[in-house]
């Protein structure tokens, strides 16, 4: 199931989730300018080589899927959900709108 989330319920349900796994789907020069901390890079834009990633992760974890805006993300989880995987939160406004902890 993918559900679109706001920040503010990205950060609530991360808190309490011991699942949970943070993936950025953006291209590595966009990561390069910042990212969400503790994630995972598969960048969606590889097409194939994404999916090839992608099927190497455990689908019975959480994943919190950004991008830049939140349309790459709301495809990465529709992909993932396709694939088996059982909960997937897309993060509305992506990264741009993202005003907790960054990394660079």
């Amino acid at each position: 199931m993918a559900e679109d989330i706001t920040q503010q319920e990205w950060e609530e349900l991360i808190a309490k989730d011991q699942d949970a796994i943070i993936l950025d789907v953006r291209t590595a020069e966009e990561v390069a300018e910042g990212f969400i901390p503790k994630m995972k890079h598969i960048d969606i834009r590889l097409g194939q080589g994404f999916l090839d990633e992608v099927e190497k992760l455990d689908t019975s974890k959480n994943y919190y899927v950004y991008c830049r805006s939140g349309a790459r993300s709301a495809q990465a989880c529709s992909l993932m959900n396709q694939m088996g995987f059982e909960t997937t939160y897309n993060l509305i406004g992506g990264f741009m709108d993202w005003d907790g902890e960054v990394a660079e």
